[in-house]
């Protein structure tokens, strides 16, 4: 797709944070004449030009070329966090399962492939100065997550070598955050059982301050927004996206009015990877290390070549998911739906 020419999207992961956020600004773009959303459950949203498949990537028996027939463009977004106890299943899903979207895309001859990589994929690097799209793409490679996005980074340098005929871009987003995405990944990430009224400030007095968290975040809108540029344009490549500042514990302190409180990382880390072991909390200490240890991303080339600028700072991103947390907030869809706890 590109210029003014319309075209049919298909998108994989259509009822998650991302997709929902993609799905929704598609669907308002004259440009689009039609968008097929793929996910393992339908929703019971119903966006304009929009229809829905059944689809689960891990699945083996999945006919993804049928899904992508006629397409114009695909925009992966598909992503299995849990179970981080089994990697063998989130590897199942995100990497075989990707590399058949892929191998779809080609099968189907369709021009453009848009795929969601992350800071993830990116390897250890430094936290006083923003590093562009050619620093390494090994991630950390004790963290599932990371793991995966960097071998997907592997498989699509192969991929372009095979295919040079399409357009392969590659998004390496920061933290994404949106109100309605706000128990998504309290589940995720803090666990069920996790209450979201608990992000108050009068109930958080201090808040760690642990050396290399630093990281940068981004509303999913504005994520989404950068997609659908990308969807209009011939821009191939990869492509940071994060929003001004980075996120510290001065900053968090700010934001929810408590008081930084330094301690070591690794008191934290044993506390984290404790509760992980016991099945206390979802996200694993590995998935920690890894934070601790991502660059900070320099957007220029978003900016340059896509015209792309976020709307949102981060300070106004994360207070906007903190008051989805609060609340309980989500949407329409089995990924994103809203609760306080349980």
């Amino acid at each position: 797709m590109n210029g003014e020419s319309g075209g049919r999207v298909v998108v994989t992961g259509a009822t998650g944070n991302v997709g929902t956020s993609l799905v929704r600004l598609l669907a308002e773009d004259e440009r689009v004449d039609e968008v097929r959303g793929l996910a393992r459950r339908v929703p019971d949203m119903a966006p304009a030009k929009t229809d829905w498949s059944a689809v689960d990537l891990g699945d083996e028996q999945t006919d993804l070329v049928k899904e992508f027939e006629a397409a114009d463009a695909v925009v992966h977004l598909a992503w299995a966090f849990q179970p981080t106890h089994d990697p063998a299943s989130t590897w199942r899903t995100n990497v075989l399962g990707s590399i058949r979207v892929f191998e779809a895309v080609a099968a189907a001859k369709v021009p453009t492939l848009i795929h969601a990589s992350s800071v993830g994929a990116y390897s250890p690097g430094p936290k006083d100065r923003a590093v562009d799209e050619s620093w390494p793409t090994h991630g950390w490679p004790d963290a599932a997550y990371c793991r995966e996005k960097a071998y997907l980074e592997r498989a699509l340098d192969s991929f372009e070598h095979e295919h040079p005929g399409v357009r392969v871009v590659r998004m390496r987003p920061a933290f994404l955050f949106k109100r309605e995405s706000a128990s998504e990944q309290r589940r995720i990430f803090g666990g069920r059982f996790l209450p979201g009224p608990l992000a108050r400030p009068e109930l958080l007095p201090f808040l760690p301050d642990i050396p290399g968290l630093r990281v940068q975040t981004l509303h999913t809108d504005d994520a989404a927004r950068a997609y659908r540029l990308a969807l209009h344009g011939d821009a191939r490549g990869a492509f940071n996206l994060a929003a001004e500042s980075p996120v510290d514990a001065a900053l968090l302190s700010e934001v929810l009015g408590s008081r930084p409180v330094k301690l070591p990382r690794a008191a934290v880390r044993s506390a984290v990877a404790a509760a992980w072991n016991l099945r206390l909390l979802p996200a694993s200490p590995h998935l920690f290390d890894a934070v601790l240890r991502l660059p900070l991303m320099d957007c220029s080339k978003a900016r340059d070549e896509l015209r792309w600028r976020p709307e949102r700072t981060a300070v106004e991103v994360l207070e906007e998911f903190l008051e989805g947390l609060r609340q309980g907030a989500g949407a329409d869809t089995e990924p994103l739906r809203g609760r306080k706890v349980g």
